[in-house]
């Protein structure tokens, strides 16, 4: 079996097993473009120069024709079946410039903690990953394709379920220890990090914690270093950064406490299947994941987060399908295991809103003008003589009638009574900040409302 049959096997594995996996992305590859300075492969005739002081492993899948190369002090060419190298002279073919030699990036430049690096078996339509669940989590197995070269720069103590590599899979610490420090390994791990394995799978149908907590400042550093390190602002007010989330984003985040009977996997594809896929939630992107509970609430350690991503806040997406699954955990929340929910919402977009927030200005305006044209009519009534006040007539002497009296508005019955909730929603306004936000609780709204 190949080494591309040998990962397509493993990766069946891990789905019938449900076991979560992330696959590394880049390559050290000779025949990659996007590992050469110009963006291309050495062309005929051309010269190639490698980093004299830098480790790497290059797999060469194709024959090239070159007319000098500068190897690194310490490293390794993989000649694949029919691969090779032949001399030819300089610019001996048309497309191939005369100008500076093809150099070889610098293959030090990948980071484990590059969100970008990764990519997730999880992958679906519709849903995406927090930034920190996108490096591997802690029972997470780990990928990288035998059929190309790596090298991975470690940051940090990184522990995860298992490494496949160079068609190994290593699930004792042992043994990857050993591997690490041979040859093969260093010249593929890098960097003051430390890798292990050992976790155990994750067994919750509930869903388990990423843990990658402790590494989101580096993997926000890697994520943001393009930018500048800085985060783009948000195309809306009050934007929200959901637990795990590098940057601000609108939107909204439903927090579900779940009990027992929840399953992580099962929600999963209820969103999918019955919100996701209508119309009116087209554009929206979810991600559904385990993390922890605030410190201030104690009810439990912790907690569903869903978070309702969307690229154009206009269209108030987010919110309708925030409400939608606020009534959907009213209806079926004891079915689903989810005790309670918890709904954010991020602000108005900046520089224009919805067509409900522009209705609301107009009539708003209206109000405004109406009431300054108002104004200016009685003021000038009174300047004409038109308009006069009078002093408030004195109160009548005692004993005198006061009046019509109605039995249907007497005193006992004009008494305010308190408005009546609703017995399978309770909703909760949160007064801490100008976002909007609900509380719901399937469970005891009942005997709230009958309290």
């Amino acid at each position: 079996m190949g080494a591309r049959g040998g990962l397509l096997l493993w990766l069946r594995l891990c789905a019938l097993t449900h076991a979560a996996y992330k696959v590394w992305v880049p390559n050290t590859d000779f025949d990659a473009a996007a590992n050469w300075s110009q963006n291309r492969t050495p062309c005929a005739g051309g010269a190639v120069l490698f980093p004299a002081d830098k480790l790497v492993s290059v797999l060469v899948r194709h024959g090239h024709a070159i007319s000098d190369m500068l190897l690194p002090l310490d490293g390794e060419l993989v000649l694949a079946s029919g691969a090779g190298f032949g001399a030819s002279d300089a610019g001996s073919h048309p497309d191939c410039s005369a100008g500076a030699p093809a150099l070889f990036r610098d293959p030090d430049r990948f980071s484990w903690h590059d969100p970008h690096l990764w990519r997730s078996g999880d992958e679906a339509r519709g849903l995406f990953l927090v930034d920190a669940d996108r490096v591997p989590c802690r029972h997470d197995d780990v990928v990288f394709p035998p059929n190309a070269s790596f090298r991975v720069g470690l940051a940090g103590a990184v522990r995860v379920r298992s490494v496949s590599a160079l068609g190994q899979t290593f699930t004792r610490a042992e043994d990857l220890t050993a591997f690490l420090a041979s040859r093969a390994g260093r010249l593929r791990f890098h960097g003051p990090g430390a890798l292990s394995v050992g976790a155990e799978a994750c067994a919750d149908p509930s869903g388990c914690v990423c843990g990658s907590a402790e590494a989101q400042p580096w993997i926000c550093a890697a994520l943001l270093q393009p930018l500048g390190g800085r985060c783009p602002p948000a195309a809306c007010h009050d934007a929200l950064r959901p637990e795990g989330q590098c940057c601000d984003l609108c939107g909204a985040i439903v927090s579900l406490t779940h009990g027992p009977a929840f399953e992580l996997e099962r929600y999963r594809e209820r969103l999918l299947g019955s919100f996701l896929a209508s119309p009116q939630y087209q554009g929206l992107q979810v991600a559904v994941s385990k993390v922890p509970r605030s410190p201030r609430l104690r009810e439990a350690d912790t907690e569903i987060q869903v978070v309702l991503a969307e690229t154009r806040p206009e269209t108030g997406g987010a919110a309708r399908l925030a409400r939608a699954l606020l009534a959907d955990v009213a209806e079926h929340g004891e079915a689903l295991g989810v005790l309670a929910a918890a709904v954010r919402e991020s602000g108005a977009p900046v520089g224009g809103g919805s067509a409900a927030g522009l209705v609301g200005g107009a009539v708003a305006a209206a109000l405004l003008l109406a009431l300054v044209a108002l104004v200016a009519a009685v003021l000038l009534l009174r300047r004409a003589g038109r308009l006069s006040w009078r002093e408030r007539a004195a109160p009548p002497p005692a004993g005198a009638p006061l009046g019509f009296h109605n039995p249907v508005f007497d005193a006992a019955a004009s008494e305010e009574r308190p408005p009546a909730r609703p017995p399978s929603l309770f909703l909760k306004a949160d007064t801490g900040g100008t976002s909007h936000s609900y509380f719901i609780n399937p469970l005891f709204a009942g005997a709230e409302a009958e309290a």
